[in-house]
């Protein structure tokens, strides 16, 4: 009886495991593509925070602050005095960037991002008075305002100085508010676009198979390996029902292209489940030059008049691991290639240049890209 419970507990295991995996080799349109000129749009403004504890721009090394801050009273009928040069301590001049959603409409609300431009010790407790942000045409879209959270605390004091976190950068949650909207083709033209987020001709020719098998013949086409053109219905109340039911579309996911990511400056090496290694043959060994100098005291014979020299004595050695010449089979699979690499015993830096060499010598079928 024990038996047959294990047996029958062994197959649903399996048949769980064969369930999940067929899942997981399966994707929706929505998570590969994007409808094009769909999109969100970057804004930026130059403002001033105001009511710092003394932790301001010192006006003295920024005098735009000091500028900034003239201009702005003019607008409620203060003018300074010729050449009067105010110690603005509690002012800093900032610069606000957010990001406008798409089909963001007048009155929504967006998060804004703060951050210092000049030499203001802290933004803690500091309120961003009204600054009209901007996108890259220049048209006003958004006015920010509102008080700043910085996520970070500090105190100076004798000299000392404690600090968590970064200081002169915070946020204002909804404290951007839409003024105009973003027109977007969704309600335009016969045909809408979708983008591909990776440039794969596979990937594009599936897509479109799936939609017009899900959604009748002649629904899309394939424009190239990243655009995949849609005939949208010609009632526009209905096309986000139309999207809607298209990004729902599920496909079997290719094979991605071999590619090994380098990142040169943290020693980072990442590589996905489609690289393989040909037959190939590493020496790995370590140079090391150690230059070391010591002082050495020259002291002149008794009454013959000279002078005590200081002097440098340099010595070099040169020392080299016993280099290893390793042969690398074939390896068809990801847990191969990293197996065959940590053999070396090499560090990231070190597989870095062995990579480099094995793809020169064509025993990596992969793409390598340094980032």
């Amino acid at each position: 009886m024990n038996i047959v419970h294990c047996l029958r507990n062994l197959m649903l295991i399996c048949c769980a495991l064969a369930s999940f995996s067929a899942t997981a080799q399966s994707v929706r349109v929505k998570e590969i593509a994007a409808v094009q000129g769909v999109r969100s749009n970057m804004l930026t403004g130059y403002g001033l925070v105001v009511g710092l504890d003394g932790s301001g721009d010192q006006t003295t090394q920024m005098p735009y602050t000091g500028q900034s801050m003239a201009n702005f009273l003019q607008q409620y009928g203060l003018t300074l005095p010729p050449g009067a040069n105010p110690q603005l301590k509690n002012v800093a001049a900032v610069m606000v960037t957010a990001e406008l959603p798409p089909f963001a409409q007048p009155g929504q609300s967006i998060d804004v991002t703060v951050s210092s431009m000049g030499n203001a010790k802290s933004l803690r407790g500091g309120t961003l008075i009204v600054t009209p942000l901007r996108a890259a045409d220049g048209e006003i879209y958004a006015l920010a305002q509102g008080n700043l959270m910085v996520g970070g605390a500090g105190a100076a004091a004798g000299g000392s100085k404690v600090q968590i976190n970064h200081l002169s950068a915070g946020r204002i949650p909804g404290g951007g508010q839409v003024e105009r909207a973003v027109p977007t083709p969704l309600h335009t033209g016969d045909t809408l676009d979708l983008g591909l987020n990776s440039n794969d001709f596979q990937t594009a020719s599936r897509v479109t198979d799936a939609i017009n098998k899900a959604l009748g013949a002649g629904t899309a086409s394939a424009i190239d390996g990243r655009v995949v053109r849609l005939n949208a219905p010609a009632d526009p109340s209905q096309r986000v029902a139309f999207l809607a039911r298209v990004e729902e579309v599920r496909i079997e996911s290719s094979v991605p292209s071999a590619k090994v990511v380098i990142n040169a400056r943290t020693g980072s090496i990442v590589m996905n489940q489609a690289v393989t290694l040909g037959s190939v043959a590493v020496a790995h060994g370590n140079l090391s030059v150690s230059v070391s100098s010591t002082p050495v005291i020259s002291q002149p014979a008794p009454f013959s008049g000279g002078e005590t020299v200081v002097r440098e004595q340099a010595s070099i050695q040169i020392s080299q691991d016993k280099g290893a010449l390793i042969h690398m089979g074939p390896a068809a699979k990801l847990a191969d290639v990293v197996k065959a690499l940590n053999t070396l015993g090499a560090t990231p830096q070190d597989l870095i240049a062995i990579l480099q060499a094995i793809k020169a010598s064509g025993a990596l079928n992969a793409e390598l890209e340094i980032i």
